[in-house]
């Protein structure tokens, strides 16, 4: 029955995949080209080419590709994958436009103005000759067919609209790509912990999430991670998850900098799903080689509060579930406790166990907009500070982009949580 699934879901999802560049092609190639051009080909190569290596970017991790390959395919896989977003959402926006465009008012041609060919066809005695089509005359050279007004209308707002979509949606990648490659934003927010004694007023924990270490993202993007972390001069540093999507083979050499990381009282590290994805037991080593100190369902006191982390939820397939009593269970509950938990979704977890906040990440913000919508769905919070109960929960936008690097109305950042207490 599973398998059934399965087979019903990819078949559902190549159908919608084939049916979107259909409708693309029809638009931006079909309707603004001459048929048998040379454009016309192009097109329509692309329009095959193209989603085909956006799937092998999308598979080639996990198909156990050679990474110079991973690397091949992603750039243009990728980026194909976020222009298709906004090329949709630009021609659809076309389609509203496009009827009013071709009944704007325009000169109406008499006969008297008509071309004499026109003529000379309007007057031939008999049934009507159906008029000449484009292509090589008999004498070789090129000929083109006389077109009404409606035709020559209908062509040239096919070219403005896909014109004006091509421009709107490749201006959008562009600006979303210069987010992710200029590094992240650092955002400073105040969250007041009752029982945070005074001696630890002002504790600052930088937040990090989502780096999506990969075939685009490499050892320059942890680079500028770092440096932005370190300039914010934090008490800790929480990486709450999905450092990587590949292998310690691939990838080792890419996560090196964050040995780099400087805080305090230092650096902890959480799993995220995709971890469980790329071997974790070998990036869990990996990452306590370089300094930064994995909570496996563990605790760690700090000054004035407990530090506490669990696997993410994934991990429950692979025999490392999260397990917030052994994370939490034994703790002095006059303390107070701040968990690293890679999902917003554990919030309900956290709640029962007594936390007093919850760092996460896992949402992006959505990333890609509209993308925000669906993250709402399956998470509780998609971006920012909320509370739930006596916990507050805080969820980042992350510093990195997972598949294309690409953000849209959500751009990626790097958390710096001041705790403040009440008894200050």
């Amino acid at each position: 029955m599973e398998l059934v699934l399965v087979v019903l879901l990819i078949t559902v999802v190549v159908v919608l995949f084939a049916g979107v560049h259909g409708f693309v092609w029809r638009r931006l190639v079909r309707d603004v080209t001459t048929a048998g051009s040379a454009a016309r080909r192009a097109g329509s190569i692309a329009a095959v080419v193209l989603p085909l290596v956006s799937l092998g970017a999308l598979g080639a991790g996990q198909a156990g590709a050679p990474f110079w390959l991973q690397r091949v395919l992603a750039w243009p896989g990728f980026l194909w994958l976020a222009l298709l977003l906004y090329l949709v959402l630009a021609l659809v926006v076309g389609e509203a436009v496009r009827p009013l465009l071709l009944r704007a008012r325009t000169p109406r041609r008499t006969p008297a103005d008509a071309p004499a060919e026109t003529v000379a066809v309007a007057v031939t005695a008999g049934t009507p000759s159906p008029p000449p089509q484009d292509g090589p005359g008999d004498d070789g050279r090129e000929r083109t067919a006389p077109q009404t007004a409606g035709v020559t209308r209908r062509l040239f707002v096919s070219r403005i609209v896909g014109g004006a979509a091509t421009a709107a949606a490749a201006g959008t990648v562009g600006y979303g790509m210069a987010d992710v490659f200029s590094g992240p934003g650092v955002k400073r927010i105040t969250v007041p912990l009752a029982k945070l004694p005074r001696s630890a007023h002002g504790y600052r924990i930088a937040i990090v999430s989502d780096i999506h270490l990969g075939p685009v993202l490499g050892r320059s993007h942890t680079r500028r991670i770092v440096d932005a972390v370190n300039a914010t001069q934090p008490d800790l540093v929480a990486v709450v998850g999905d450092l990587v999507d590949g292998t310690v083979a691939d990838l080792g050499i890419a996560a090196d900098p964050l040995a780099r990381l400087q805080a305090r009282h230092g650096s902890y590290f959480v799993t995220g799903n995709h971890e469980y994805y790329s071997g974790v037991e070998e990036w869990v080593h990996r990452v306590s080689e370089l300094g930064v100190h994995p909570l496996r369902n563990a605790r760690v006191e700090m000054p004035g509060f407990d530090l506490a982390g669990v696997n993410d939820i994934s991990g429950g397939d692979h025999g490392d579930a999260p397990d917030y009593d052994r994370a939490l269970g034994d703790r002095d509950t006059t303390r107070a406790a701040v968990l690293m938990a890679h999902q917003p979704v554990m919030i309900h977890q956290a709640v029962r166990h007594g936390v007093d906040l919850q760092l996460s990440g896992h949402t992006h913000g959505g990333q890609l907009w509209p993308g925000n919508l669906l993250a709402a769905l399956g998470n509780p919070t998609v971006a920012g500070l909320d509370r739930y109960g006596d916990t507050q929960l805080y969820v980042t936008r992350g510093a990195g982009a997972w598949g294309p690097p690409v953000r849209v109305g959500a751009p990626s950042d790097i958390t710096v949580v001041e705790l403040a207490s009440r008894q200050a």
